[in-house]
């Protein structure tokens, strides 16, 4: 519930009331039964209670999130498959290699 804060027009008394956010404003002071007005305040602000809202503390009780483990090398069945190697010329290029639709490979001609 918040704390209003509240000053007389008058006297000038200071007083703060718990109030929920749905009641509507006092209007007469409490001291001498003339006008007041709310005051505007900065309020208390957030405040974190407990272990576990900053870098610094420790987590308790909880083990840290761990990446996903990666599989070991050999032994996962999606591993990609290997690239064939490609065929060098005499004189030390490159030969062209065509592949067909169904994976096989093809001697370019030429």
């Amino acid at each position: 519930m918040p704390t209003y804060e509240y000053e007389c027009k008058s006297c000038g008394y200071l007083f703060e009331v718990f109030q929920t956010m749905s009641e509507a404003p006092l209007t007469s002071c409490p001291q001498c039964g003339k006008e007041v007005r709310r005051l505007i305040n900065g309020g208390s602000g957030i405040i974190f209670k407990g272990s576990g809202f900053y870098v610094t503390d420790k987590q308790q009780g909880s083990k840290p999130v761990a990446a996903p483990a990666k599989p070991a090398e050999g032994k996962s069945s999606d591993k990609p498959q290997a690239v064939p190697a490609v065929p060098k010329t005499e004189s030390g290029g490159v030969e062209p290699v065509k592949t067909s639709r169904d994976g096989q490979e093809k001697k370019a001609a030429g």
